[in-house]
């Protein structure tokens, strides 16, 4: 067996399987799940009608590279949505089976497995494939706690020189999981000063980068930041982005990888033998979905529509701002945020996710510690009931 297998935790929803191990939840109140970020609003019926124009698509093996016409469609996406003036669809853009499968195997392909103590640094709280794909790939994850004190930005200077100089790969979450905090020009200027002067390549996953609440100021994308700083050919940097959050079709696994053109090659020699290539009917579907940005604009409205309500009736002594983008609350806990969960599930039938479970401890602390992470996923009228719920607890 990989003996790096053994250096894994359990994933958070293991972790909170756990936690309500041997308890009943009150059976009066109607369950609400509001622990797992997966989107519930409706499927656009042109997506589904995609889907069944092109099932004999499923009689034939997909190239890895995926066709040029949904490459093309990726590519006009990215440059209409990031202001970029021209993005090359053969070198410089790979369809993916979602960005999860694909944040994990970059690092299976970009870690050396022949350097000694390799670095991967990551933000604290995190997505937890970070992690699992540094330690698979034979690498030291390592972690900048997110603290509310510093609006949760990435502070660099958490990390001693000689960790730098030992990384090779940086995962940065913009717009953020769990916070929906979106990285500054300034910040993306440091970020790439670091990665020319210490030679690492950044992994910024952006599946959340089409839920925000201002339709004047899209969240600012790291493509766009590099173009802006005047980067040509994006050096070192591959960006993730998805269709689940942004057309509600988590279970079609379809997203992209776009950026460094070098980077790329490697990485589709890596996925040609990973096996990994996206259905023809899925690319079809994928298709018509990044064409389409009507049906995301009612996606926003319905969870701005949420967001306005659900922040302001949550508990005083629960403070929980809504966020720049992403679709979490990221919510303070008067008490300890696992007995919270704990007691939340049991009494109320209401389920969220304990921040502490989301970070590690780092530079003495937990930073998820005292606060869970709420998805506001489920229909309006279930946010308002959970929430209602939750001001039950607090005021018991």
């Amino acid at each position: 067996m990989n003996p790096n297998l053994l250096h894994l935790q359990p994933y958070p929803f293991q972790k909170l399987k756990q936690l309500f191990e041997g308890i009943t939840p009150n059976p009066s109140l109607k369950p609400i799940n509001l622990h797992i970020g997966e989107p519930r609003h409706a499927t656009p019926d042109f997506i589904l009608e995609s889907v069944a124009r092109n099932l004999a698509g499923l009689a034939h093996y997909p190239t890895t590279i995926g066709t040029r016409s949904l490459r093309e469609s990726i590519a006009a996406w990215l440059i209409r949505r990031y202001n970029l003036p021209t993005i090359d669809p053969d070198t410089e853009v790979i369809p993916v089976n979602g960005s999860r499968e694909a944040l994990f195997s970059l690092a299976q392909t970009v870690i050396d497995p022949s350097s000694p103590q390799s670095a991967v640094v990551c933000p604290n709280p995190f997505y937890q494939i970070y992690e699992g794909a540094a330690l698979l790939a034979g690498a030291t994850p390592y972690f900048l706690n997110t603290r509310p004190e510093n609006d949760f930005a990435l502070d660099y200077a958490q990390l001693p020189d000689d960790i730098w100089t030992r990384t090779q790969l940086v995962y940065v979450c913009s717009p953020g999981n769990p916070t929906g905090r979106v990285m500054s020009l300034d910040e993306w200027r440091e970020l790439f000063a670091l990665s020319d002067r210490y030679r690492f390549i950044i992994a910024a996953d952006e599946c959340y980068s089409e839920i925000y609440f201002d339709e004047m100021r899209p969240p600012l994308g790291a493509l766009e930041a590099a173009n802006r700083l005047g980067r040509r050919g994006f050096p070192r940097l591959v960006v993730f982005s998805s269709l689940s959050k942004r057309s509600n079709v988590p279970g079609m696994r379809s997203g992209f990888v776009a950026g460094d053109a070098a980077i790329l090659e490697k990485f589709l020699l890596y996925r040609t033998y990973h096996g990994s290539a996206m259905s023809p009917t899925v690319q079809a579907a994928s298709e018509v979905a990044w064409n389409d940005e009507s049906h995301v604009l009612e996606n926003r409205r319905l969870y701005r529509q949420k967001f306005a309500e659900a922040a302001a009736m949550m508990p005083i002594s629960m403070p929980a701002p809504i966020p720049a983008a992403a679709f979490y609350l990221w919510a303070r806990t008067p008490i300890s945020d696992v007995e919270f969960a704990q007691r939340l599930y049991r009494d109320y039938n209401v389920t969220v996710l304990p921040g502490s479970y989301l970070a590690r401890h780092a530079h003495g602390i937990n930073p998820g510690e005292n606060f869970v992470r709420i998805a506001l996923v489920p229909p309006l009228a279930e946010c308002i009931d959970a929430i209602d719920r939750m001001n039950s607890l607090v005021n018991c």
